[in-house]
């Protein structure tokens, strides 16, 4: 049998669980409102890009995800950001960088394409080194618009994750790819 100051304690406890509950459910309520905010003006900002579909934005739960096609990205078989796609980025790191709080995790991907010559003299080896290597070079770049080094990372996956067919050159095209995450720091990322 419980008796009262057993019950006291215990509704206390119950209580003090409740508050910490709607504690952190209204501060989810605040990170997803920022993400929508964020979401909202990338869409808003990025209209050609997204309508020509150079860039694709996603809404998810914890995050945002702005995939950057390969073709506005990069050369051929490189990893030199172009300049339409620095123009690209920039408004991308403009509404990202002010006040930043959710981390950025840049993804590179390739198509199912093996390593040529070329690009083997330049020492790059396999799909996961120059998806790499272009992952990095848009950290680097979003790092030059402003955007908080602490809160930005990059990793290739190469061929990994594929979105479409290596099967046809339109679905390599669409893996060859690099994506922006934008995840609230709680997201579990």
């Amino acid at each position: 049998m419980i008796k009262f100051p057993q019950l006291c304690v215990l509704g206390v406890a119950l209580l003090a669980a409740g508050c910490v509950s709607q504690q952190k459910y209204d501060e989810s309520q605040q990170k997803n409102a920022e993400l929508e905010a964020q979401y909202q003006q990338l869409n808003a900002s990025m209209g050609s890009e997204v309508q020509s579909r150079d860039v694709r934005i996603s809404r998810m739960q914890d995050a945002i995800k702005v995939s950057l096609n390969d073709q506005l990205l990069f050369p051929s078989g490189g990893w030199q950001i172009s300049e339409q796609a620095k123009t690209s980025i920039a408004k991308v790191a403009k509404i990202l960088a002010p006040h930043q709080k959710n981390t950025i995790n840049v993804s590179g991907y390739t198509d199912s394409t093996p390593i040529g010559p070329e690009l083997m003299k330049q020492g790059i080896t396999s799909n996961l080194i120059l998806s790499q290597k272009r992952a990095e070079n848009v950290q680097q770049f979003m790092i030059s618009q402003g955007v908080n080094p602490s809160l930005v990372s990059a990793k290739g996956y190469g061929e990994e994750n594929p979105i479409a067919s290596n099967d046809t050159p339109e679905g390599k095209a669409q893996n060859r790819r690099v994506e922006l995450t934008v995840a609230s720091s709680g997201a579990g990322n």
